[in-house]
């Protein structure tokens, strides 16, 4: 099974570390990232750039709008793409991230399609 594990954190607390921490998060992540590679397990995972890069066009009456769909307290900064034997399985991968990088949360959510797009 594909799940989508959506990371939310506070983006001004994110932005706001060095580059040695962002570093060190990061070193951290990339040894839970190489495991579950190993494994073939991990898929593309994707780190976003600040909300304040984003553009969002409203379907309804296309409207383009500078900015993210919604304000919240947690913004969703990255996501990756997994395809585990079970829900159980996907949140052992979540629990190794949290471990990894504390704070905010993840959200897994099962794939409906999944299209891996030009080569």
């Amino acid at each position: 099974m594909k799940y989508a594990i959506l990371c939310y954190n506070d983006e001004a607390a994110v932005s706001s570390w060095t580059k040695e921490e962002d570093d060190a998060v990061m070193g951290r992540l990339n040894v839970v990232h190489e495991k579950w590679e190993k494994a073939g397990k991990l898929k593309p995972s994707i780190r976003l750039l600040p909300t304040s890069a984003a553009t969002t066009l409203r379907k309804k009456d296309n409207e383009v709008l500078d900015g993210p769909y919604a304000e919240t307290k947690e913004q969703l900064l990255g996501f990756y793409i997994i395809d585990v034997d079970s829900l159980e399985e996907g949140l052992e991968f979540a629990r190794e991230l949290t471990a990894a990088n504390p704070g905010g949360a993840y959200e897994l959510r099962p794939i409906m399609i999944y299209n891996e797009g030009a080569r």
